[in-house]
């Protein structure tokens, strides 16, 4: 039951500075996005209300 919990996805967004992230996963239960950060070796969280309010969907050229 818990394989359901993660939807997994590698897709390019641009968070409110402009950086380029990478969303890995969304977490169901929690209702939350993991993500990425170029040069930073951990992953990253935030609620799906403030990732939605705040990054926006890479079309360009993957950075990186």
């Amino acid at each position: 039951m818990d394989d359901e919990r993660f939807v997994e996805t590698d897709q390019p967004y641009r968070d409110r500075r402009g950086v380029v992230v990478r969303v890995t996963s969304y977490d169901r239960r929690e209702r939350r996005i993991i993500f990425m950060r170029p040069d930073y070796p951990y992953p990253c969280c935030v609620p799906k209300w403030y990732f939605e309010k705040y990054f926006r969907k890479y079309e360009g050229k993957s950075e990186g």
